[in-house]
């Protein structure tokens, strides 16, 4: 994941949280960047397995335990974890013959942050 793609999120060090879509209008390196991350999602595939690791309670699941819910080969499936690693949404590390995922800590309070738009203001009579 690039710096630019780190700032959109809040994981620069330079700064603590990221803002809000209707803070600020994007810049077009700021729109490029989370356009990757969004495109990455934006699979149902991609999605399902981001949903099937996410919601894990052990924290990581391994690749044997993804594959079985496809109707896909496991190239293909290793391959759509690839991009989503690649989107800097999840993490693996190989042990023995298999490769296990976790959701990277915080990417999804993240996004979710960028997305929510602050309450207006309750207008009275």
């Amino acid at each position: 994941m690039s710096k630019q793609e780190l700032k959109i999120l809040g994981q620069d060090t330079d700064e603590g949280c990221c803002q809000g879509l209707a803070s600020a209008p994007l810049d077009e390196n700021q729109a490029a960047d989370l356009a990757k991350i969004f495109k990455a999602l934006g699979d149902p595939v991609r999605l399902r397995l981001m949903s099937m690791i996410a919601s894990r309670g052990e924290g990581e699941v391994c690749v044997c335990d993804l594959t079985p819910a496809f109707d896909l080969s496991q190239p293909t499936i290793s391959h759509h974890l690839k991009l989503l690693r690649q989107a800097g949404l999840i993490d693996c590390e190989r042990r023995g013959t298999w490769v296990y995922y976790w959701v990277l800590p915080g990417v999804l309070e993240r996004l979710a942050a960028f997305l929510t738009t602050a309450e207006p203001a309750a207008v009275t009579a």
